[in-house]
């Protein structure tokens, strides 16, 4: 997609304007959705994005190509304190056209880029009982991401059992995605990136230590 940004003269002003999205606007957001879903399908599994694109930040590539691959002019965004850079607000309402929501509860997406600070899941959507589907999913910048030692993961399209560790979460995570599931089917979907990389754990999903 072409950019506003244009090259100044040497020395001079560096270029402004928002960074260059997808190489390919239609084929790679297809390619993120299908990542996207197929992380939903399968808890626990790690999926390479592996697109090379740039983001602002604090934005990781990861979630910036989630969102541009996911939101649009009719679903409100939310960003953390971490996230709420002019930058990428500017990247976000550029690439996706999407409106920027004030509250956690009044987001389809919310980015969280400070996850040590991150407000409860409870504080997001989470659906009515008419329409569970009205609820938000809630991306999660983390540290690290790595299939091994960490939660085991139970429950639908995961055969047996998974294992999923997580860097940079608050003590209190854990028990948040218990309650969260324990709303069932009610609750938020979650997507962790890490750099380039995304793993996912659907409100279907248990996990324990």
């Amino acid at each position: 997609m072409t950019t506003l940004s244009h090259t100044g003269p040497a020395g001079g002003v560096p270029p402004t304007g928002p960074l260059p999205g997808f190489g390919d606007p239609v084929q790679d957001a297809q390619g993120v959705f299908r990542a996207v879903l197929d992380a939903m399908a399968r808890p626990g599994t790690i999926h390479d994005l592996a697109l090379g694109i740039e983001a602002p930040a604090p934005l990781s590539a990861g979630s910036a190509a989630v969102l541009m691959a996911l939101a649009d002019f009719e679903t409100p965004v939310w960003l953390d304190g971490a996230a709420e850079s002019a930058e990428a607000a500017a990247h976000l309402r550029f690439h996706c056209g999407c409106p920027l929501a004030s509250e956690p509860a009044e987001a389809v997406f919310a980015l969280v880029a400070g996850p040590a600070l991150m407000p409860p899941l409870s504080a997001f959507a989470v659906g009515t009982e008419e329409y569970p589907d009205r609820s938000c999913t809630v991306i999660v910048q983390v540290a690290s991401l790595a299939a091994g030692a960490g939660w085991v993961l139970t429950g639908p399209g995961i055969r047996d059992r998974a294992s999923l560790r997580v860097g940079g979460l608050p003590p209190a995570f854990a028990g948040w995605v218990r309650d969260n599931h324990a709303g069932f089917p009610l609750g938020v979907d979650l997507v962790f990136t890490c750099g380039g990389r995304i793993a996912a754990l659907p409100r279907s999903t248990r996990i324990g230590e």
